[in-house]
């Protein structure tokens, strides 16, 4: 499984909002900068998580982007649903139909382990949980161990 640079980067938005939860609105141009990201881009990531009610988007002066949603109510899943789609390596893990050997392929089952451990990991990490461990990695503490 690969992530999209639009799943990459909208997870990396998202975390820098949470970081400023409860501030307010925060303008695209200053999350660009801190993260290094095109803000062209950044615009078009996050109008898709506005539209999907994961962000709201203040209009104004000093207006900007802020979470729908407390950080510890967000999951990485969450946000990744939204800008990849689904979380399946291959097509027949999301729909068996597009392949008649569906019923009988052990791969696919393989496909589909590696999916329900993707959907664990992901949905069991909020973006309070990554602030916190971001705060552990930059001041040299113990980093959790994100595998199952």
């Amino acid at each position: 499984m690969k992530l999209s640079t639009k799943g990459r980067y909208g997870s990396r938005a998202m975390l820098d909002l949470a970081a400023k939860y409860g501030h307010g609105p925060v303008m695209v141009k200053d999350i660009a900068v801190r993260q290094e990201l095109s803000e062209k881009y950044l615009e078009q990531i996050l109008s898709e998580l506005r539209k999907a009610g994961m962000v709201i988007s203040v209009q104004g002066k000093n207006g900007g982007f802020q979470l729908a949603r407390a950080p510890e109510k967000i999951t990485l899943l969450d946000i990744l649903k939204v800008l990849e789609g689904g979380l399946a390596p291959v097509h027949c893990v999301e729909d068996e139909s597009v392949c008649v050997r569906s019923g009988k392929c052990i791969m696919r089952d393989v496909w589909e382990s590696l999916r329900k451990s993707s959907v664990k990991i992901l949905g069991g990490l909020t973006l309070k949980d990554l602030l916190e461990k971001e705060h552990e990695k930059v001041t040299g503490k113990a980093v959790m161990d994100f595998s199952i």
